[in-house]
């Protein structure tokens, strides 16, 4: 699979999000996306996915199944968690069957096995990622893409995931993830790109994103001082028990048994990780002022 100069901007006439991409996907390859909240994560993701089509290049060699992992979960579908499961299975090309076994083996595995019959639109956050997890995995697909998939999830259904992770690209899978935890799956992916100012970088072998412009290509457009807000991330966190002496990038904050921080787009990443290290499992991360 290639994405070939592959870019996206959302309108006519809006800022592109992403340009000259360059991808290679080989089957049996594991893919870690990088990079600050709000330069395009997502988008390149739904870009690999085919959920969103490139306004300039091509993609080639799609896998026929493909599977993705918004980091969004529509939970309020008029279904039960195994009806939707059955439903999914059918549209991915099982048999009514093979769909209805494979929905309760992958429920079993991430231990949601009792709300099988349970409405989406009653199930908590967590198990809701769960099933939005376990729809993806039913049909062996080719291509999985996660876009956060592991947020919400508890520990044991994380441990699940990087399982199945590792057994679709055991099986010649393409699996192409974006997670805040910088220890995920730590050492195991074949390739890491790193997402900024519109261009995909592959770590440590490409060129840093550009500074200075030729004038050959459209620049971003600039919004005039104090017209519209810096970007802003918003972190919901829980679990922790004492956080660092100084938190990155001097977010504003509430605590108590949640936490809750705002804090410039920018220094997010950081964030993160000192709260993860720090014993926080972040559950929720929402971005104001950016498309992703």
């Amino acid at each position: 699979m290639n994405l070939e100069g592959v870019g996206r901007r959302y309108g006519l006439r809006g800022p592109w999000v992403l340009r000259e991409v360059r991808l290679a996907l080989p089957a049996g390859t594991l893919v870690r996306i990088t990079g600050a909240n709000g330069t395009g994560k997502s988008t390149l993701l739904r870009l690999v996915a085919g959920i969103d089509a490139p306004g300039e290049g091509r993609i080639t060699g799609r896998p026929p199944r493909t599977a993705y992992v918004p980091e969004r979960f529509p939970g309020a579908l008029p279904l039960t968690a195994n009806g939707y499961l059955v439903h999914l299975g059918r549209i991915q090309g099982l048999g009514g069957r093979a769909a209805r076994t494979r929905a309760g083996e992958w429920l079993e595995r991430f231990g949601a096995q009792a709300y099988g019959d349970t409405p989406l639109a009653e199930l908590s956050k967590g198990t809701s990622q769960k099933v939005a997890v376990a729809q993806a995995l039913l049909a062996e697909p080719g291509l999985l893409v996660l876009d956060e998939a592991w947020t919400g999830l508890d520990t044991a259904a994380r441990a699940e995931l990087d399982r199945a992770v590792r057994e679709r690209v055991a099986a010649g899978g393409r699996v192409v993830f974006v997670d805040h935890d910088p220890r995920r799956l730590a050492g195991e992916p074949d390739a890491e790109y790193r997402v900024a100012a519109s261009r995909v970088h592959r770590t440590g072998t490409e060129p840093a994103p550009r500074v200075h412009r030729t004038g050959t290509e459209p620049a971003p457009r600039a919004h005039p001082t104090g017209s519209e807000p810096a970007p802003r991330v918003r972190v919901t966190a829980t679990g922790g028990h004492a956080l660092p002496p100084a938190l990155p990038g001097s977010p504003t904050y509430t605590t108590g048994t949640t936490l809750t921080a705002t804090i410039d787009a920018a220094h997010s990443d950081t964030l993160l990780r000192a709260l993860l290290d720090a014993g926080w499992h972040v559950d929720h991360l929402s971005t104001e002022g950016v498309r992703t």
